[in-house]
């Protein structure tokens, strides 16, 4: 099975980044087909991707979330500017963690110091604290969309409280992924 350790976000900014999506597609004027957008009630806070692992695993994973989420207390983060991975043709668009991303730093930090003692690997590229809106297919409209995410540095989406960690099964399908909460473990 797929799995990720995630943070979830309110409805409050689901709708926010949803309209923020339209506006992006909008205003760069790109081919449908051109980007991937995922979908609001889909998106979250992801802290560590493991990827395919053996079911007989996911407990494993689970325990060692509801250990590291036992020693940190509840903390807020602004969900704030657009920005996007990949330079002048954008791979990736997101939104940021702004305020409170210091705290979101060190849960994930010392969750995947757990994993790794439990001999899971590092992930290659450094944690930074963001929403994926869409992945893109197409340099051209990679560049389009870069361009226009230029004119949303300002935004801001809202406040996620982060009082709880999830671990996630994710399945993927033609209509999109399946994310199913397999764990979810209280902050203090």
């Amino acid at each position: 099975m797929r799995v990720f350790i995630a943070i979830d976000i309110n409805e409050k900014i689901r709708k926010a980044l949803g309209d923020l999506q339209r506006q992006l597609a909008g205003k760069a004027n790109i081919d449908r087909s051109d980007v991937k957008w995922v979908r609001p009630d889909a998106i979250h806070l992801t802290l560590n991707f493991l990827g395919e692992i053996d079911d007989g695993k996911a407990n494993e994973v689970c325990d060692i979330v509801k250990d590291v989420s036992a020693k940190h207390k509840c903390f807020e983060v602004n969900v704030e500017t657009v920005g996007c991975f990949g330079g002048r043709s954008a791979r990736v668009i997101w939104v940021g963690a702004g305020e409170g991303n210091e705290n979101l730093k060190r849960l994930q930090k010392e969750l995947e110091q757990a994993l790794m003692q439990a001999g899971w690997p590092k992930e290659e590229r450094e944690f930074t604290g963001h929403l994926t809106l869409c992945r893109v297919k197409n340099p051209k409209a990679g560049i389009k969309l870069a361009q226009t995410a230029e004119q949303y540095k300002d935004f801001k989406a809202g406040v996620v409280s982060a009082d709880s960690v999830n671990v996630y099964k994710s399945e993927l399908t033609p209509t999109g992924p399946i994310y199913t909460v397999i764990g979810s473990y209280k902050l203090q």
